[in-house]
């Protein structure tokens, strides 16, 4: 099970409301580091190596009012 300070791997597809796939690949980031955004620090909890998660994280445990420009509309609730 994944702990606060342990390094994780994992493979992604990013995607809004509409199905729009706003990004895919892979990352490898200190888990509870503030690393990521808070929702995939929050929705990682207890992963263990091999599993599966479709995450829901709303905008503000994503990327806000702000958004991501060119990628993620504001106020954009990823999947």
């Amino acid at each position: 099970e994944i702990k606060k300070g342990d390094t994780a791997t994992i493979g992604y597809v990013g995607k809004l409301d509409d199905g729009t796939v706003f990004d895919q690949g892979r990352y490898t980031f200190t888990f509870g580091a503030g690393q990521v955004i808070k929702g995939d620090d929050l929705g990682l909890q207890g992963m263990r190596v091999g599993g599966r998660r479709d995450l829901t994280i709303p905008p503000s445990l994503g990327y806000g009012k702000q958004g991501y420009p060119g990628s993620i509309p504001p106020d954009a609730t990823l999947h």
